[in-house]
């Protein structure tokens, strides 16, 4: 079977779905530690934060890293951190530091 053709319009929408289902995602996850993404898929809640800012600046709109945040979030980052952060485990830390992300 081959790949469908698919118009610009409709891979936007389609992209735009899967990062809502991905964000949706995220939201629900909480348990699923931030140092946790960054050591197995090298990009966490806050990189997508910044990207969606990046992207914004692309179009022209200001969006501050905290109002980024909080549409990944899906609440203020400081309220998330309360409620779901978790110290980093030795272990963790040890992890990210051997990984290319932490620096």
């Amino acid at each position: 079977m081959s790949k469908p053709e698919i118009d610009a319009a409709t891979t936007t929408e389609l992209e735009a779905a899967a990062f809502r289902t991905l964000v949706a995602h995220l939201r629900e996850r909480n348990d699923v530690q931030n140092i946790d993404l960054m050591n197995l898929a090298g990009f966490c809640r806050n990189c997508l934060s910044r990207w969606y800012r990046e992207a914004a600046e692309a179009h022209g709109i200001a969006l501050s890293d905290p109002d980024a945040r909080e549409i990944i979030y899906g609440m203020p980052y400081k309220e998330w951190q309360a409620k779901n952060q978790a110290p980093a485990s030795p272990e963790q830390m040890s992890a990210f530091a051997a990984s290319s992300h932490s620096g």
